[in-house]
Order: structure tokens, then sequence, then C-alpha cells
């Protein structure tokens, strides 16, 4: 009898995923998660550095709007904090206001100007630049006035001008055209310093003379962060920091104010002679603690009654955080942020040197000295009179970081895409030269 033939039993296929609960899935977790982590970190700096939105004037756009908008809210708050000493001593209240309000005037109306022009003019004025910045700061301690132990300002009929706000531009646009020119020779210390080095000693020796260490240290900055966008090597700059470390250190000794401020700070008790240097920033600290969630309402400071000396100024911050409270800092730190990001997108799309290099070194400078300015009105630093770029009290200041402003908004303009220009340079570019135009035919004639 013949055997009934059995069926092929269906091969079942093993899942390849795991179950939950075993082992294969605690293994593949920590990958998993690891993956996100990178996702959302390139997702991350992809925004940041605006990758493709470039050219669709974004950050063109984010760079003016977050300039106007914190350049709105200084004039705003100078007139909340200048109000009150300018009436004791008999003085219209909305003087300061209306001055700095003046300045913000004409620094958006070079600011504009300056985004017109090409990069290649930029290059030009470099070297005029750097030189009347230092016949500036060479005539302010011959006919300069003194204001509060520093020699800093020119007076031209009534209105005050400080040229070392002035140099800080200047250096920053000649030290990228500097490095630019030397490009790939950077790769040596010699061509590094010289004379880019000397240069910035210049500067910064000048401005010492004036006894403003706050600046000094600013153009240092403006300094470091050119030679490193340059791709100056990286020894260098431990080498340049130890000798800066020892150079304030004997600075800060050699002056008794100085040693002063940091005893202060760092004790919080007062000097020796009875004088407490961290005056201001204690009451600081009393203006931004009683400030709140929401702050005590514009115009309603109590620190600003000469509880903090000149408030207008440096220490314009802890107005901002009593009177409009933590909601209002953290406003004035978006905007900074948004105006960092947007010109660290300039900075990464550039693909010149001296575009990169002068767009990253004001980059820095602006960040830079509002966070220095931050970090004295809320204790982190020692107090150093380095004023609040676009909201402090200070006509020169804001003029020139809303020049500085400008140079980034033409480098931003190269960028936006050619449908999104203006179309009056659309027809300047669209009309060809009489060289380029082609010629018509002309029918030969016969002999």
């Amino acid at each position: 009898m013949a055997s009934t033939p059995t069926r092929p039993q269906p091969v079942r296929q093993q899942d390849d995923k795991p179950r939950p609960g075993s082992s294969a899935t605690a293994v593949q977790r920590p990958s998993t998660a690891a993956a996100r982590l990178r996702t959302v970190y390139r997702k991350f700096w992809s925004a940041l550095e605006g990758t493709g939105t470039s050219r669709n004037g974004s950050t063109y756009y984010l760079i003016l709007g977050s300039t106007l908008a914190l350049t709105a809210i200084g004039i705003m708050m100078v007139l909340s904090a200048s109000s009150v000493e300018s009436i004791a001593a008999g003085k219209s209240p909305y003087g300061d206001a209306l001055k700095q309000g003046m300045f913000a005037a004409i620094g958006i109306f070079t600011m504009f100007v300056l985004s017109r022009i090409n990069v290649i003019w930029l290059k030009r004025l470099a070297w005029p630049a750097i030189g009347a910045a230092v016949v500036l700061l060479i005539l302010v301690q011959v006919v300069g006035d003194e204001v509060n132990g520093n020699k800093n300002w020119i007076d031209l009929g009534g209105i005050t001008f400080q040229p070392s706000e002035a140099s800080k531009l200047a250096l920053a646009l000649w030290m990228a055209t500097v490095l630019a020119i030397k490009g790939k020779l950077l790769s040596r210390w010699q061509h590094v310093a010289i004379p880019a080095v000397p240069m910035a000693i210049i500067i910064v020796g000048l401005v010492l003379v004036g006894n403003d260490l706050g600046t000094a240290m600013i153009i240092m900055m403006i300094t470091a962060a050119a030679l490193f966008f340059a791709g100056a090597p990286l020894y260098l700059f431990g080498i340049a920091g130890l000798l800066g470390a020892v150079l304030a250190g004997v600075m800060a000794v050699t002056s008794s104010n100085r040693m002063c401020r940091i005893t202060s700070w760092w004790t919080g008790q007062s000097c020796a002679d009875g004088i407490d240097a961290n005056y201001q920033a204690t009451n600081g600290l009393y203006g931004l603690a009683s400030g709140g969630w929401f702050g005590v309402g514009l115009g309603q400071s109590r620190q600003k009654y000469s509880w903090i000396p000149e408030a207008h100024n440096d220490f314009i911050f802890a107005i901002i955080g009593e009177e409009l409270g933590l909601v209002g800092t953290v406003v004035v730190l978006i905007l900074f942020a948004i105006l960092g990001a947007a010109i660290y997108r300039v900075v990464v799309a550039q693909e010149g040197m001296f575009h990169r290099v002068l767009a990253g070194t004001i980059m820095v400078w602006l960040l830079g000295q509002a966070t220095v300015n931050m970090s004295v009105v809320t204790g982190l630093m020692p107090v150093i009179g380095v004023p609040l770029p676009f909201i402090s009290y200070g006509g020169s200041a804001l003029l020139m970081s809303l020049c500085a402003i400008g140079v980034v908004l033409s480098l931003a303009r190269e960028q936006m895409a050619p449908a999104i220009r203006p179309k009056r340079m659309l027809k300047f570019k669209s009309k060809p030269s009489k060289a380029t135009a082609p010629k018509k035919k002309t029918a030969r004639k016969r002999a």
C-alpha cells in the first residue's frame, strides 16, 4: 500500500524586529537615541547656518529687524533711566533721549547707505579709516575732555565724540583687508603678526593712555576674532592669552583703582580707603531682584534715583530688569541671540576670506561687548566701563554699532537671490555694456 505524500510545512521566517523586553531591544535603544540626538543636532545647525534659506532674504531681515528693535528699546530705556537725574540737574527730562534718538537716526541712515556699498569700496576704505582712527586717538590726548577719569572724548560744538568707538570698526575693516591679502601665508607666525599685531598694539596703547581699560579689552577681542576667522594657528592664541593675562595682572597691580574694583568684586567688601567700588553692581543686582517676573512698570524704577549713578549708561540692563522684569531681560537676550545667529549665517556662507573675517569680527565685537556688559551688571565680572550695544546711552557707540551692522548687511545682500534684490540693481545689471552687446549683422556691399 502506497504511503500518501506529506505536504511540506511552510518555513516560518523569523521577524527581524526584536520582541519587546528582549535583550536585542535593550542593545538597540541607545543607538536609536543617539541617532535621534544626531538628527536633532544636525537640524539645529542647519537652521542656525540657514542652509537653503540664505538666498531668500531671511538673514538680511533678521539682522535688520533685531537691530532696529534693540535700538528702539534703547531709546525708550534711556528716556526712562535718565529723566530723574536730568530733572535734578535742572535740565529737560527728554534731553538725553532726544540726543540718543538723533544719533540713532543718523546711524540708521548711515547703516542703509553702507548696506548698499559694494564690498570693493569697503576694502578701499580700510587704510584711510585706520589712519583716521590713529590720528583721532592721538588728537584726543591733546585736546580731548576727561570724564570720570577717562580721557576719551572730543568736544565738537557741544556734541562729544569718542574716537575709540570708531577705532573698533576701523580696525575690523583694516584687519580683514590685510589678512585677506596675506591669504595662505598665515600658516607662518611672522605673517600673522606683521602688520596686524603692531597696529592693534598701537590702537590699544592709545586707548589705554586715556585710561579706558574696558574699550581696550574689546579691541583685543576684535583682534583675536580677526586672526581666528582668518585661520591663524591656534598655538598663537595660547601664547597671546598668557601674555594678555600677565599684562592684565601688571595693569591691575599698578593701579589702585583697578585693584580696588577687583577686591571689592571678589570679597564684597569696601577697599582700605572706605571706597566701595562694587556699589553700582550691588545696586544693579537689587534692581534686577526687585523687578520680579514682569517688573515694577516702565518708568517706575527706584534704583535710578541716584542709587545707580548714571543708570542710563553702562548699567541700563539693571533698569530694564527692574522696570520690565525677567520677561524684559529675556526679550533683550533673545534679540541679541537672533542677531548673533543671523550674522553667523553670513559668516558661514562666505567663501572669500575678507568677507568671512569682517563679518565674524563684527559678530564677536557686538556679542562679546554685550556679554561683558551683562556679566558686569549681574556680578559675574568686576565693574568695567563697557556700554551695552544699541541700548546704553552714548551717541558714538550707537553710531558705530549701526555702521557695523550696515557693513554686515552689505555682505548679506550678496547672498540674496536676484529675484528679491532691488529692481534698480536688476535693471543696472541686466543692461549689457557696449563691449559685450551683440553687433548687428550688416549685409556686405558688393564692389
